[in-house]
């Protein structure tokens, strides 16, 4: 890391949107429990230095910080803009990036960041972008010592260190894990800032894009170990945790997938199958989402009906998603867990002929996802690395969190900042 010659340690990229001004908080908070080690001297950025001085002002309000607006820099720069992108990058050792959708705002980010040998983390859900930044960038940000890490929020930090863990936690070989996510909300119900509906309306509308960059990059297929995992139904019952559950249509599983290749080939170690799903509760919420979500697939195959969707989000998403985000009391009232179902083989037993015979089920549970959990990892992720520098990939590159992280301590601190990652049961069956 080029801390040294820096005037800046971070840079929060887009703190004056939704997402972006909780991660500003985050930092700060960070700022202060550093305080009695080590410095951390860090900026906001973005196009309205009026916007951008309401974020910190409203932090230090927060926090019972008054001095904060003054403690921190701000950089004025925009995504269409190059040369102040690069002014930007050229002050910050980790640049924040909380600018989305990333398909239309995150590469020229990821460009001024390898160009200026500043290391980038994003908060981005869209598998697109993500394999994309891959083979576009990785071996230029091998050269010039970048690490652009993505998907270090909810989407997709639980999921794929989850899975580390439960390997890790294992007293065997792990093979197959299956993920269910729970989101538990208090008496005012759910909510979700457009912004995260807007990149799934244009993920969704464009996944024959998606569809053909896989098949360009010609890729082997990473091997099974032991058993295939088998698929589940659309909709399935899940015995364990007493609720229905979908498939997990997030980033998770093109992350966790892409870990897993990575792990195996610079590595060498086993690869872990993975499927993702989200419980839906009883029989009435199915009906209700399998409605919605036909209706949303319906609509994003169409010009005029992803025109609709984007402007009337709270209405399609039948009050899920809205405009003005969720209030803080829905926010204080949320939380999420993530159950990891997870089969293997104990040591000295084959997977080559035998059927699984070690079962383990571990949990990671935290704050709401959205505005307090993803705020958390993604600020975790910059400071594991800016510290944990002989334990990340010897050299730079465009990583998921768990090909930059596996060896880190970036668990133990999510799990100090109340994102918690436990061993439910473990047995030989």
């Amino acid at each position: 890391m080029v801390t040294e010659a820096r005037p800046y340690h971070l840079v929060v990229l887009g703190a004056s949107g939704f997402t972006g001004q909780f991660v500003a908080q985050e930092v700060a908070r960070e700022q202060v429990v550093l305080e009695q080690s080590s410095r951390l001297p860090w900026a906001v950025a973005g196009r309205s230095r009026e916007k951008l001085q309401r974020v910190l002002e409203r932090a230090a309000l927060k926090l019972g910080r008054p001095t904060l607006p003054s403690e921190v820099g701000i950089i004025i720069c925009d995504t269409t803009n190059p040369a102040s992108l690069d002014e930007m990058a050229k002050q910050a050792a980790v640049v924040l990036n909380c600018v989305g959708p990333y398909r239309f705002y995150g590469e020229p980010v990821v460009k001024a960041c390898i160009e200026n040998g500043t290391s980038c983390i994003d908060i981005c859900g869209e598998p697109q972008f993500l394999e994309l930044m891959y083979w576009k960038y990785n071996e230029k940000a091998a050269e010039k010592g970048s690490y652009i890490i993505g998907s270090s929020g909810f989407d997709s930090i639980p999921a794929d260190l989850g899975v580390i863990y439960t390997r890790n936690k294992m007293n065997g070989t792990l093979t197959a894990v299956e993920s269910f996510l729970t989101i538990h909300s208090g008496p005012e119900g759910l909510c979700i800032h457009d912004g995260t509906w807007k990149s799934a309306v244009y993920g969704f509308g464009d996944k024959s894009h998606l569809k053909k960059l896989r098949n360009e990059s010609n890729l082997k297929p990473v091997p099974i170990v032991g058993s295939k995992l088998k698929r589940r139904w659309p909709v399935s019952y899940c015995r364990e945790l007493n609720s229905y559950s979908i498939p997990f249509l997030g980033a998770d599983v093109s992350v966790v997938r892409r870990t897993q290749r990575y792990l195996l080939e610079n590595l060498e170690q086993s690869p872990v199958q993975y499927a993702a799903y989200v419980t839906v509760g009883g029989i009435t919420s199915v009906f209700k989402l399998m409605f919605a979500g036909l209706f949303f697939l319906f609509f994003v195959k169409f010009g005029i009906g992803r025109q609709l969707l984007i402007k009337f989000p709270w209405l399609f998403s039948f009050g899920y998603f809205s405009k003005q985000g969720p209030t803080q009391k829905q926010i204080d009232a949320s939380s999420f867990t993530m159950t990891f179902f997870g089969q293997g083989y104990s040591q000295g037993v084959s997977p080559e002929k035998n059927k699984p015979n070690m079962r383990i089920c571990t949990q990671v549970k935290g704050p709401e996802a959205g505005y307090v959990a993803t705020p958390i990892a993604m600020v975790q992720a910059a400071m594991t690395l800016l510290n944990d520098i002989s334990d990340l990939p010897k050299m730079g590159g465009v990583f998921t969190p768990g090909a930059a992280f596996s060896r880190t301590k970036l668990i133990d601190r999510l799990h100090q900042r109340g994102i918690e990652f436990s061993v439910i049961s473990s047995s030989e069956v």
